[in-house]
């Protein structure tokens, strides 16, 4: 194979990688367990809210005495997504959403459903 046509492959072999990890849903774990939780955020007309930010507590353990504070911010899809999240927890997880003077709040209990997804949309009020 000559030289100029291995480099035009390297070349797009790296472009699709770098394509397909742009396109990754922001994320962060928990590192507490199997569970996962993906939101997607749309304002008052139904479009992607991009960097609303989504927080939770979550409680493990004996007692619920271990605590991991997460934090993260929509991608430009609205998207954001927490794994690693435990199966038993003693109350539900709530998830608060806020972009500039808006916020609300969702609650999860992955021992119902340790998979789920949520569409929350900010209503503008």
């Amino acid at each position: 194979m000559p030289f100029h046509k291995l480099i035009f492959c390297a070349t797009m072999l790296l472009l699709i990688a770098i394509t397909a990890a742009a396109a990754d849903v922001p994320q962060v774990s928990a590192d507490a367990g199997p569970c996962w939780v993906e939101f997607t955020v749309t304002d008052a007309a139904n479009k992607p809210v991009y960097l609303a930010k989504i927080t939770t507590v979550v409680r493990y353990g004996f007692m619920s005495k271990r605590k991991t504070e997460l934090e993260l911010s929509t991608d430009s899809n609205g998207k954001g997504k927490f794994t690693g999240l435990p199966h038993d927890v003693k109350k539900p997880l709530a998830f608060t959403i806020t972009y500039k003077d808006q916020s609300k709040t969702v609650t999860h209990d992955p021992a119902t459903n340790c998979h789920a997804t949520f569409d929350v949309a900010l209503d503008g009020k």
